[in-house]
């Protein structure tokens, strides 16, 4: 799997390298409103369970209610996200960055609501609970330094879990994510 060589193209909003896929979940961002928040997500569909073409059914508004008991209670939720890295470290971009992603759900980051409006969400496919594949790290980190160079309002401590920002209400990407490990892949 490709672990470097990521470049956005500011232009399209898109991630080079990335296999495209477009989701209906998604709307324009609010006039003059920059890019200056990353959110870090862990997904599984059904939970805890990988290699299945779920999540992007999920984030396509195609995720089929009778294919597992858990579907049922999420398929008509209308959720997206910029990126998917995958177990094996492919990354799927499902909308572009200058577009708004809907990922954060009701959120909060430095006293300011709506994080959708202004954030970069990245879905890691996993769960809180069992550890991240370490090409996820090595292809988050790649595509972290690209979003970074490509849009500087994106700094370090701007870098944040769907946990911090939705706290109470989101776990993710959880305590089996190493942030350290990552953070070391950003310099």
């Amino acid at each position: 799997m490709k672990q470097a060589g990521y470049r956005v193209d500011v232009e399209t909003g898109l991630m080079l390298g990335a296999r495209q896929l477009v989701s209906p979940h998604c709307d324009d961002r609010p006039a003059d409103t920059g890019i200056e928040l990353l959110v870090i997500h862990g997904i599984s569909l059904p939970p805890g369970q990988y290699g299945e073409r779920w999540i992007e059914a999920f984030f396509l508004g195609q995720l089929p209610v009778n294919a597992h008991p858990y579907f049922a209670g999420i398929a008509a939720q209308r959720v997206s996200s910029h990126l998917l890295i995958r177990r094996d470290g492919e990354v799927v971009q499902f909308v572009p960055f200058h577009r708004r992603a809907w990922h954060a759900g009701v959120s909060q980051f430095q006293g300011r609501a709506a994080c959708n409006d202004f954030s970069i969400g990245i879905e890691l496919e996993g769960c809180d609970d069992q550890a991240y594949e370490a090409v996820q790290y090595s292809v988050l980190g790649s595509v972290t330094r690209a979003l970074m160079a490509s849009y500087p309002g994106i700094s370090r401590s701007c870098v944040v879990g769907h946990s911090d920002i939705a706290p109470g209400r989101k776990t993710d990407p959880g305590p089996a994510f190493d942030w350290q490990r990552y953070h070391d892949l950003l310099v």
